[in-house]
């Protein structure tokens, strides 16, 4: 086992470079290409920035193109002793975005690997490799006039499906939990080894893509939130195109009536009334899809006066709470799902509507008709998110919710905004706390006095979605958005972040995934299910080549 001398890698000499550089720059060079490997420091800018305010700096960054390449990187690492942190597109916005967990790590960016390997028609699955991004999967099933649609998240068109996939993220369809329709994996191990999960490292399988467990132990997620090997190809099931969707939103003006809706919409989400992912989002979680932090009307501040908030919560025509979530199948049972909705929600004081694409084709007149008055400004803000959601639950998918990401950023949203928008090198900032809570009102109601008075403490507005990422449970993604060109408010954001994490943690509402920053603490009690973790990350990679720190408490 070699250990790799960063010092010498970065030690320059007169001529600005040295002997060790060289040599690991050739040797990556020779695998991949000259362009494709590089210690430049434009080169690396990218791997540096970070929403979260804790960018670490590369070593130098190798782009490989097949997955022979990188077993090649991977071989070269374990000669060396070189840390590796393989991403797929780097846009893991709130949690890291493209950084390594540590310092002077080789990134190995897998997003020149953008291959739809195949897409079976009849049976509706895909195989893709690991830069493929949403985008680029829905319009080749739309070109190709397929009767199946992606999942969607609303992180951007331009986000990876295998990246969000391996942190266990999930959409909004009735697939958005995400990991469990993914069926076979290709990993390269540490040792250079390639590793088939399911029935794939049987020659000849049928079922690889259909039936995700195999024979034998079901290893797959073994290789999600982890750093046992890296993933270069995966099976996804895509969703069958409805003859029918309709979204419903619902409202309530009073933060505690959310509880009684919560409550209401569960045994739906159970029976399967409700397929899709329900997302339950306070009223910043709207307003700000669709705007900047109004900095003219709060000088000097970074939370919204109440009088505010409230204006702009009526312009945009929402309240406390908005529940959003779409309807699938054809007319009639999407007909007795709006009708169960309407049933459940009677005994609460929930506003519902129910949205139709011809709906929104005639609102769009009736906006043209109100002109600039403020009902037609309300009605364009409704239509908006509308289109948004549609477009998103048929398998488009939409930036404009990365817009939340710009809250506090003094330039506001970028020109041309949300096309090829990048949070982390807009110099976005931005920390997510995703704590998994049962799907009880109740839950909703303790989490959110929980944490609201720590984000007030520390001068920050709370963002807050929960979303019925199961028939069980809700994931929340709590936001502190802040601006990244004021130290003090950098400063507080950071320590406003821990004290949620830790508040959340001790409470027992454990996030699902965590940023970079928070992957040592997730141990605090030397508990025997990380000793296993240990012992199989030592067993499966005993020199810790691969992404060093990632999911590993205790390791710094």
């Amino acid at each position: 086992m070699h250990i790799f001398d960063e010092q010498k890698f970065r030690q320059t000499g007169p001529d600005g470079a040295t002997a060790g550089q060289d040599r690991v720059l050739a040797a990556l060079r020779a695998i991949v290409g000259a362009d494709h490997a590089s210690a430049e420091l434009d080169a690396l800018r990218r791997y540096s920035c970070s929403t979260a305010a804790r960018a670490t700096t590369p070593l130098a960054v190798v782009a490989p193109a097949t997955q022979a390449e990188v077993v090649a990187v991977v071989r070269l690492g374990a000669e060396l002793g070189l840390p590796l942190y393989p991403l797929s597109t780097g846009r893991n916005w709130g949690y890291g975005d493209a950084c390594a967990v540590g310092e002077a790590q080789l990134i190995v960016d897998l997003g020149r690997m953008n291959r739809i390997v195949t897409v079976d028609a009849e049976l509706g699955y895909a195989v893709i490799e690991p830069g493929v991004t949403q985008q680029q999967l829905s319009d080749y099933l739309q070109a190709e006039k397929l009767d199946w649609w992606i999942d969607c998240t609303g992180a951007g068109p331009d986000t990876s499906f295998m990246g969000n996939i391996l942190e266990r993220g999930f959409g909004h369809s009735p697939y958005g939990n995400r990991l469990q329709h993914v069926s076979g994996m290709r990993v390269v191990l540490a040792s250079g080894a390639v590793l088939d999960t399911g029935f794939g490292h049987y020659p000849g399988a049928r079922a690889t893509h259909l039936f995700p467990y195999g024979v034998g132990p079901f290893i797959d997620g073994m290789f999600t939130q982890s750093n046992f090997g890296i993933v270069t190809r995966i099976g996804i099931w895509l969703v069958p195109a409805a003859a029918c969707v309709n979204h419903f939103l619902c409202t309530v003006s009073d933060h505690v009536d959310i509880a009684a809706v919560v409550d209401a919409l569960r045994p739906l989400r159970m029976n399967g009334t409700l397929r899709s992912i329900v997302h339950i989002g306070n009223d910043l979680r709207v307003i700000s899809g669709g705007r900047v932090f109004p900095r003219s009307l709060a000088p000097d501040q970074s939370c919204l006066p109440p009088a505010v908030r409230g204006a702009m919560r009526e312009a945009a025509a929402v309240g406390a709470w908005t529940v959003s979530g779409a309807l699938y199948g054809s007319a009639a049972q999407v007909a007795a799902a709006r009708a169960a909705i309407k049933k459940a929600l009677r005994g609460t004081r929930a506003q519902t509507a129910f949205l139709s694409e011809r709906k929104l084709r005639w609102g769009a007149v009736f906006a043209r008709v109100l002109g600039s008055s403020r009902a037609g400004q309300r009605l364009r803000a409704q239509l908006g998110l509308g289109e948004a959601l549609f477009a998103m639950n048929r398998g488009k998918p939409n930036g404009r919710f990365l817009a939340g990401a710009y809250w506090r950023r003094r330039a506001a949203l970028p020109a041309g905004f949300p096309l090829r928008a990048d949070p982390a090198q807009d110099n976005c900032g931005m920390l997510w706390i995703s704590p998994v809570l049962p799907m009880r009102g109740a839950d909703v109601l303790e989490l959110h006095a929980l944490v609201e008075p720590l984000f007030a403490a520390h001068g920050f507005d709370l963002f807050v979605t929960f979303s019925m990422i199961n028939e069980r449970a809700l994931g929340a993604v709590l936001t502190i958005a802040y601006d990244k060109e004021d130290a003090d408010e950098v400063i507080r954001a950071k320590k406003c972040y821990q004290a949620v994490f830790d508040s959340v943690m001790n409470a027992g509402y454990i996030p699902y995934r965590v940023g970079n920053q928070s992957m040592a603490q997730l141990d605090p009690h030397g508990d025997v299910y990380w000793e296993t973790v240990a012992r199989i990350k030592k067993a499966l990679d005993p020199a810790g080549i691969i992404a060093p720190g990632r999911y590993e408490p205790g390791r710094t």
